[in-house]
């Protein structure tokens, strides 16, 4: 399938009352053509990887071809440069996400985007580099302690911000975390305590979101990570040691 009829495959996709969902989202309606995230991966099943035919999408504009772009690139074969590129057109959290969910957190260039973006005065760089932090400890199972203290000190040094994307991306990236163990859980724990009582409204406002699911985690069986205490799997946990 080349741009074109790809396009037009989205477009027999598209419903107008998703369409207008995506418009809530603050995606343009003009670049909005209303297809949901799972038609989008669905379709992109049917089609071979290809970093030129992704980028043909990505530059079409819409937003549903450049979520489709992205589960169309080949990590490997992208560049820092490139993928720069691709986050300054990003317009919304949830393209942020997806970006860095199936792209960037494949890239061994992943430490140096979280480097170089959590300084960034530009809103979905900046989460970009929380949001990969976020990924990186759920996804990579040879993360050590000093990547995980490393982390927590990027957290503790970048977090006064307070825009709304970024600093539940901070939130979210504290609490992923306090979920590798209680060790962990503790050091999460006591930085979003300091955050907590800070002077600052961003921090005050991390450190009380963060402190929510921290103190309900939880070590449940058969699972690596804590959970919370208000999942069905912490239910559980907390049941059998009743």
């Amino acid at each position: 399938m080349n741009c074109s009829e790809v396009i037009a495959e989205l477009k027999i996709r598209a419903s107008e009352k998703y369409k207008a969902n995506v418009v809530r989202m603050g995606i343009p309606e003009q670049y909005s053509l209303g297809v949901s995230t799972a038609e989008v991966r669905s379709l992109a099943k049917k089609i071979q990887k290809s970093n030129e035919l992704a980028l043909e999408l990505w530059i079409t504009g819409y937003h549903e071809a450049k979520l489709l772009a992205v589960l169309l690139m080949k990590p490997k074969e992208m560049t820092k440069d490139a993928v720069e590129q691709l986050i300054g057109d990003v317009i919304s959290w949830d393209l942020c996400d997806h970006l860095c969910k199936n792209l960037l957190i494949k890239m061994d260039c992943r430490n140096a985007l979280i480097e170089g973006w959590v300084t960034s005065s530009q809103t979905y760089r900046k989460r970009a580099a929380f949001t990969l932090i976020a990924s990186s400890v759920i996804h990579e199972k040879k993360i050590n302690d000093d990547m995980l203290d490393y982390y927590l000190g990027l957290i503790a040094r970048y977090s006064d911000d307070g825009r709304e994307h970024v600093k539940k991306a901070v939130s979210w990236a504290l609490c992923e975390i306090g979920k590798r163990d209680f060790n962990y859980n503790e050091k999460a724990l006591l930085l979003a305590h300091e955050f907590a009582e800070s002077d600052s409204k961003a921090l005050k406002w991390i450190g009380k979101d963060a402190i929510k699911e921290l103190e309900t985690l939880v070590k449940a069986e058969g699972r690596g990570r804590l959970v919370s205490s208000k999942s069905q799997m912490g239910k559980e946990a907390a049941a059998s040691e009743a």
